[in-house]
């Protein structure tokens, strides 16, 4: 198995998940959207990663690591490598609230389609940047 084997697999379970989140959304599970959403980006981040030929660190936010190595994802634009990390580092921040909430945030109350559009929207940006550097 090569590193590009293992991208790919990532970008598999990346559009499996997706196809999730078009079933999560349709039922109006928002919260569940972000949640899921993070999951995505942060999947297909560690997936352009190997491609790159770097080792992911165990963490759930690499989108700095995407902008380091930047020069190394030819044909995407540092406007798209700017997008990928906010969404990674924006999504990270909600990944426990958006599951777990707190005493005084209810997930399934706080997050709305707005919220979970962006999501899915950064997702599905995510997925399809780790697609075309498989080719």
């Amino acid at each position: 198995m090569t590193t590009n084997d293992l991208a790919a697999g990532y970008y598999r379970k990346c559009n499996d998940r997706l196809a999730a989140l078009e079933v999560l959304h349709a039922r109006a599970a928002f919260s569940d959207v972000v949640r899921e959403s993070q999951e995505v980006v942060e999947l297909a981040l560690k997936g352009m990663l190997r491609w790159a030929g770097i080792d992911p660190p165990k963490i759930h936010d690499v989108g700095d690591l995407v902008l380091q190595f930047a020069e190394r994802f030819k044909g995407m634009s540092g406007h798209e490598l700017t997008a990928l990390a906010e969404a990674s580092k924006e999504l990270r921040k909600e990944r426990e609230f958006s599951f777990y909430g707190d005493i005084d945030f209810i997930p399934t109350d706080e997050y709305d389609a707005a919220d979970a559009d962006t999501a899915l929207g950064q997702a599905r940006l995510a997925t399809a940047c780790l697609g075309r550097l498989l080719g």
